[in-house]
């Protein structure tokens, strides 16, 4: 039985595509995008999550005094209570990234595409050669996941990462190192 798979113009395109098809990425809520302190005051003031966002972020006021700022958009307000309402905002605004999981992290990853290593370059995952096959239990996951979570995991960062700490641990270093020239991956997880 086939496993979810990722394809892309790169490995590390492709890999990005089989994870976020696995776990939700760090993302950005599409409906939290005002730019001016009221209306982000305004959407924070709507709901607990946002009452929460602003305590964390250190703005103690009274209610009477957010009354008073949310009935006049301009309200002469600090600069430090418009900082610490746009942290709050970018608090609530930001959904952490679901961590990867384990049947990902000690999954087995069939690569199939254009792989070098030293002077022997094929296309796997054909007729004439298999797909590359990697172990992933045998990675070390930790820098990707640091990234992952962090939401700056790039298709060129998770292709080196993913050589560097999980083929390299898996298989060793190839003839001359791993390369992957091609312009389609596909990645099956199994």
């Amino acid at each position: 039985m086939a496993g979810p798979t990722g394809h892309g113009g790169s490995l590390g395109a492709a890999l990005n595509a089989l994870l976020r098809s696995q776990v939700t990425p760090r993302h950005r809520l599409s409906s939290y995008n005002a730019k001016h302190w009221h209306a982000q005051l305004s959407q924070l003031t709507a709901t607990h999550r946002g009452y929460q966002a602003l305590e964390e972020a250190g703005l103690h006021v009274t209610t009477k005094t957010l009354v008073n700022w949310l009935s006049d958009p301009e309200y002469n307000i600090r600069r430090s209570y418009r900082d610490l309402i746009h942290t709050a905002y970018e608090n609530v605004a930001v959904v952490p990234a679901d961590p990867i999981p384990d049947h990902v992290k000690n999954g087995q990853f069939e690569i199939s595409g254009v792989v070098r290593t030293g002077d022997d370059e094929r296309t796997r995952g054909t007729r004439e050669a298999a797909p590359l096959r990697i172990d992933g239990r045998r990675g070390n996951w930790d820098e990707i996941e640091e990234l992952w979570l962090a939401g700056e995991l790039t298709d060129d960062e998770f292709e080196d990462h993913f050589v560097d700490d999980v083929i390299v641990e898996d298989i060793g270093e190839g003839t001359d190192g791993w390369d992957f020239p091609g312009g389609s991956y596909s990645i099956e997880l199994r």
